[in-house]
This record gives structure tokens, C-alpha cells and sequence, in this order.
């Protein structure tokens, strides 16, 4: 199968616990419902991986499992009717990708299981009451960790020595507005060691990125950090252009922005969580409960550097920073 065409195919829903069962106890396959903020023609980076380690799993549109996709194509406010018509499509396991797709399943249904992709801040966006016990009809896999701001303004203040300002970029309401909170404290108090000032710019939507690096030069800022968000890796080769126009050095949070020309990034691997996101679904689709199915967090960071850029910024990167990476992109 194409890869294009085996990523439509799969591209699309999920199922329920007890339902699930009774649906493959009964020789009925079962119907899982997808959905998403971004469109077919534009699927989220990581995606791929997901789909992938369901069909290793042994689920195969058509087969053994009936896919029912929905895509909001950029527009946000579309989720909450999109997750409404999956609702009353009584499909048995909704997957919401990202977090704006997760709080309009939630809202739609308290009955039908819902996984979310790998997020942000599940607590902070109101989806869970804890991590261990989720409670309710959702559960998913979270990659967000506070104290990585701090940790990412350290690595890069160790390429960009004489940096003393640093912007940080958030969108808002991606995540919640209690996690942008957080990643600044830690971020602040890692600033504050290390001498540098923060300017902190919130960015609507792509047609703010200008006004933003407009401000950031202004404000001669040194170098960069994003708080994560689905619109960020959406937007990832703007950004990253954005940054080598302006010679900015940036620190990201997944290695697709450094795959793209991103200087260094710093966190999950992003793939990898996405590809266990399928373990749940496939847990569920065999009838496991829920309760027994805790969000799970990432237990693993990677740091990549891309030299290319380095040197496209006329940066040096020090060897003892370049002995503490897992991937030096050339």
C-alpha cells in the first residue's frame, strides 16, 4: 500500500472498552472514530507513527476495524460538531489528536472511550483529574514536563553565551493557561541563574508570527524558545525560516524542528509516544477498562543539534555541548 494511501486509510477512530468486546465477541468490526484539527492533506507530523504501530498491531481498515475520520482543516472551531457527529455516529473509541480535539470529544460524550494523542497538559486542560487515575471515559499519553523550559534554556545559553534576553513564544490556549504559567516559573528561575532576561510574546495564530519577530528584534532578544503546541509543529518550517532570516538562534521541543532546519531541540521523541498511543487502542479494542489504562508520561529525552544551522547562524557550538548529544544532524 502507498504511503499516502495507507495514511488515509487509517487516518480516523477508535473504540470502547465493554463495547469493543461485545463487538468482537459477536463477529461485528468494531468503528473507531478520529479526530483531528489539522487536514488529510496536511496530517500532523507524527502521525504517521501512529498508524503505523496500529497496523503492527494486527488492525487493519476493512479488515478487522472501521475507521471514521473527521478533520476540522485548521479551523478549531469546527472540533465541537465534528465530535458531536462521531457521538452520534455511536462509533466505540473516539482518538483525539491534540488537545483542542481532546476537549471537544470530552465535551460531546461521557460514555464512548476516548485516547488522546500525545498532549501537553491533560490535567491543566481539564481532561483528567490525575495521571494515575484518570477517571472518567478518557485516557491518553501526555509529553508535557515543566522544568524541560529550564532545561532548554540552559542548553541554549551554553551555544549562545553572550545571549542575556531570550524570547519565549506561547499559544494561547495550547496549551492550558495554567501550563504556560508553570513552563514560564520554571523557566524564569533557570533565567534568573543564569542572568538573562525573558520576553514573553503570545502568538494567536501563524499571521502573528511576524509582529512577533518583529518585537523580538526590537527587544534585541538573543535567542528563542516555543512552549509546545499543535500550531508550532503545524507551522514548524515558517518558524524555523522565520529564525534563520532573523539569525536567531532557537531551542525547540521535538526533533521535527530540527529535522527542518531548527537549531537544537530538546525532549521526547515524539514518534515514539505517538506509536505507543496505539498500544492503547489496541488495548481497548480487546476489552480492557480504563481504570486499568493510566496516561502515561515520557521516561526518556533526547538532544539534537543541526550543524547546518549552526553554521548558517555563524555559531560555534562548544564540544562539550556537542559530547552531550544523541543525534548531530550535518
Amino acid at each position: 500500500m502507498h504511503r499516502r494511501a495507507f495514511l488515509g486509510t487509517m487516518a480516523g477512530g477508535f473504540l470502547a472498552a465493554p463495547l469493543a468486546a461485545e463487538a468482537q465477541s459477536a463477529g461485528k468490526v468494531p468503528r473507531v472514530g478520529y479526530l483531528s484539527v489539522f487536514s488529510p492533506s496536511n496530517p500532523y507530523p507524527p502521525s504517521e507513527a501512529f498508524w503505523q504501530g496500529l497496523h503492527d498491531l494486527g488492525w487493519i481498515e476493512g479488515q478487522n476495524v472501521a475507521i471514521e475520520r473527521r478533520f476540522a482543516e485548521g479551523k478549531a472551531q469546527r472540533l465541537p460538531d465534528l465530535a458531536v457527529e462521531l457521538v452520534r455516529l455511536r462509533v466505540d473509541l473516539i482518538f483525539a489528536e491534540t488537545t483542542p480535539a481532546a476537549r471537544a470529544v470530552k465535551e460531546a460524550t461521557t460514555t464512548i472511550p476516548i485516547v488522546f494523542s500525545p498532549i501537553a497538559d491533560p490535567i491543566g486542560s481539564g481532561l483528567v483529574a490525575n495521571l494515575a487515575r484518570p477517571g472518567g471515559n478518557i485516557t491518553g499519553i501526555t509529553f508535557m514536563a515543566p522544568e524541560l523550559g529550564g532545561k532548554r534554556l540552559e542548553l541554549l545559553k551554553q551555544a549562545v553565551p553572550g545571549m542575556t534576553r531570550v524570547g519565549v513564544l506561547s499559544h494561547p490556549g495550547d496549551p492550558s493557561e495554567a501550563t504556560v504559567k508553570s513552563v514560564l516559573e520554571q523557566t524564569e528561575v533557570a533565567a534568573r541563574a543564569l542572568g538573562v532576561q525573558i520576553l514573553h510574546l503570545e502568538v494567536p495564530g501563524p499571521n502573528d508570527f511576524d509582529r512577533a519577530f518583529t518585537a523580538m528584534s526590537r527587544a534585541r532578544v538573543g535567542g528563542l524558545i516555543l512552549i509546545p503546541s499543535a500550531m508550532f509543529v503545524d507551522e514548524r518550517r515558517r518558524l524555523v525560516n522565520l529564525m534563520v532570516k532573523d539569525r536567531l538562534p532557537a531551542v525547540f521541543y521535538f526533533r521535527e524542528f530540527a529535522e527542518v532546519g531548527g537549531l537544537m531541540s530538546y525532549g521526547p521523541n515524539f514518534r515514539q509516544l505517538w506509536r505507543r498511543a496505539a498500544y492503547f487502542i489496541d488495548r481497548i479494542l480487546k476489552g480492557a477498562k480504563l481504570a486499568d489504562l493510566p496516561v502515561e508520561q515520557p521516561t526518556k529525552f533526547e538532544f539534537v543539534i543541526n550543524l547546518k544551522t549552526a553554521k548558517a547562524l555563524g555559531l560555534t557550538v562548544p564540544q562539550s555541548l556537542l559530547q552531550r548529544t544523541d543525534e548531530v544532524m550535518q
